[in-house]
């Protein structure tokens, strides 16, 4: 996820050479199921990847996992590059699944914040956030001094407050970002309602409604999964 801007990862990761090859007959009958394929019937990875993006967007969280399921059947060394795999099984409450995607993902990105910070959301739902702690997963330095504070907070078990002491642009990229990941911790530590209040400014912010970015969709997601208005005031 490094920057959650990323897309496919396809050419970055040096894949490409798997979709001009013969892709994995296995996951054939699932990808042309969903009706995406290349010339002669083959699967197109990145276009699963961006239909799972698509229907993940449009909280069809469950369709999504189909997609990013047939990309790794149909190219298996795709799998340690499906980030969005690993939101989507957490949205689904699959969470020694998506913590293993996220582990997989660290081992060929080993500085990649976000995602061993994903690793930690899902494992503190199966055995509390102090336990998860004890198996969490250390990357590099994140450039982004929110995404640094963030990944201290939930590494130490720091309060996530002076996230937000970072924060600068009142509404824009770290705005967003920083209260998205302040809910998150409120979330893994048990507390809902400060978890909400948040993860809806987030989603409220100017970046989370203009940007585009995947993250920000992510937020609304998030938003409906939990039943929360996503309109909330935004925090600056």
């Amino acid at each position: 996820m490094a920057s959650s801007m990323r897309f496919l990862a396809v050419g970055a990761v040096g894949t490409a050479t798997i979709v001009a090859g013969v892709l994995a007959a296995a996951g054939a009958g699932a990808v042309m199921a969903a009706g995406i394929g290349l010339g002669g019937g083959r699967p197109d990875p990145r276009a699963l990847t961006r239909s799972g993006m698509d229907r993940f967007r449009r909280n069809d969280v469950e369709g999504s996992v189909t997609d990013f399921d047939a990309v790794i059947a149909a190219a298996p060394s795709m799998r340690p590059y499906m980030w969005q795999r690993g939101l989507s099984l957490y949205y689904l409450g699959r969470f020694a699944e998506g913590a293993e995607q996220f582990r997989v993902d660290v081992a060929v990105n080993p500085n990649d914040t976000e995602e061993s910070i994903w690793t930690f959301l899902c494992e503190a739902q199966m055995v509390g956030p102090e336990q998860a702690r004890k198996q969490f997963l250390e990357v590099g330095r994140d450039p982004r001094p929110v995404m640094r504070t963030a990944y201290e907070c939930f590494r130490t078990g720091e309060h996530p407050d002076k996230i937000m002491s970072h924060v600068a642009d009142n509404g824009g990229h770290d705005t967003f970002y920083g209260l998205l990941y302040v809910g998150l911790w409120h979330e893994a530590h048990g507390d809902p309602g400060a978890a909400q209040k948040a993860i809806t400014a987030a989603a409220a912010t100017p970046y989370a409604r203009l940007s585009g970015d995947y993250m920000a969709a992510l937020s609304r997601v998030h938003c409906a999964r939990r039943g929360w208005p996503a309109d909330g005031p935004a925090a600056a």
